[in-house]
């Protein structure tokens, strides 16, 4: 893995005797099983306590100058024109066919500055698609490696910024600028896990000293740190899509079910005329969740099946630690719908599942 890039908090990481994966090219923690975590725990402490996540892989972009806000709203799907600054949106940047580019975050600053929080493997284009479309006076930088990302996430995550002297009273997808020993933290209540939570933005270098004092208070308050393992599990059991399996160039925001995130009555957007056709006339598939009903655990790519017909696929799976059951994603034929009782093709085995609505598990983002 010498060839992939790494995190500030890397040596915290081998410290912790991680175990390290490649994620969009970075090599970041899976799970901590050897000081003491695993998936298992990490999910569970996050789900009862609290975690701590380095997702310094993330990029990191701004869109700055005179009417930077209203170039972004005209690119990206959800309307900026919805908040205001102070708050946070999620959003999506699709192409001319509605495929999907990435899904994001967009900070807005003011008028003038909007800051976005990429996918790591996808940053290089979003940056680049904006770039080519910026009118004279707004500039688009890939701001990747100048600044971490870290998540405090779980019931006591509140509990955890309160000790170390940050402020965690902000309202949902609402972010606040602060200060830690002295350097700048941008502080989102918002996250990956279904719980509430808040994302933290320092400044690259000075990543170390505040993992360094969120690890100890997470440890206080019954938690532990968790790698990208358990916000594997964290993130399917709400339902959330993944770009690459659940959301992609193939795979529309009306077939992932997230027109949630489209401004339908802005004038414009990347992909507005081809996702306005898709809705009128109906997505030829829809996300769907499945819950197992024996013991076996869907995973991406495999079939679904109706009697001896296939009605889908699996976009992602994994047995869900708080339901004691495989739990999956799929894309479905539209004659399919909540409750049937469907088969997915298992390496050749029979597995029972049934059609359900996500989230798995109760959200408590809010």
């Amino acid at each position: 893995m010498a060839d992939l890039l790494r995190s500030p908090l890397h040596d915290r990481h081998v410290a912790l005797g991680a175990k390290l994966a490649d994620f969009g090219g970075w090599e970041m923690p899976i799970d901590y099983a050897a000081s003491g975590g695993g998936v298992l725990k990490e999910h569970t402490a996050v789900r009862e306590a609290v975690g701590l996540f380095d997702v310094s892989h993330l990029g990191k972009a701004s869109v700055r100058g005179s009417g930077a806000a209203a170039f972004v709203n005209a690119c990206l799907t959800n309307d900026l024109g919805r908040i205001r600054p102070g708050k946070a949106q999620y959003t999506l940047c699709c192409d001319v066919s509605g495929g999907v580019v990435d899904d994001l975050i967009a900070y807005l600053v003011g008028d003038d500055e909007v800051f976005l929080v990429p996918n790591a493997a996808n940053t290089t284009e979003v940056v680049r698609r904006l770039a080519a479309a910026a009118p004279d006076g707004i500039e688009v930088v890939n701001r990747h490696r100048e600044y971490a990302v870290l998540a405090v996430q779980g019931p006591r995550s509140g509990e955890v910024l309160s000790a170390v002297g940050l402020p965690s009273d902000q309202e949902y997808m609402a972010y606040a600028d602060a200060s830690y020993a002295g350097a700048p933290v941008r502080i989102c209540r918002t996250g990956y896990t279904g719980e509430h939570g808040y994302e933290l933005i320092p400044e690259w270098d000075q990543a170390d000293r505040l993992w360094d004092a969120l690890a100890e208070a997470v440890t206080a308050h019954g938690g532990m740190p968790a790698g990208l393992g358990a916000r594997d599990t964290l993130r399917t059991e709400m339902g959330y899509p993944l770009h690459g399996q659940d959301l992609s160039l193939s795979i529309t925001p009306v077939q992932a079910r997230a027109g949630w995130a489209v401004g339908w009555n802005k004038d414009g957007f990347w992909g507005r005329d081809a996702l306005l056709a898709e809705r009128e006339r109906g997505a030829a598939r829809l996300l769907w969740g499945l819950e197992a009903l024996d013991r076996g655990i869907p995973r991406a790519h495999m079939a679904v099946l109706r009697g001896q017909d296939n009605v889908g696929e699996v976009t992602s799976g994994t047995f869900s630690p708080t339901r004691g059951r495989g739990i999956g994603l799929a894309l479905l034929a539209p004659s399919v719908g909540e409750g049937d009782e469907l088969v997915v093709d298992v390496r050749g085995r029979p597995a029972p599942v049934r059609v359900v609505k996500p989230p798995f598990v109760p959200s408590h983002v809010r």
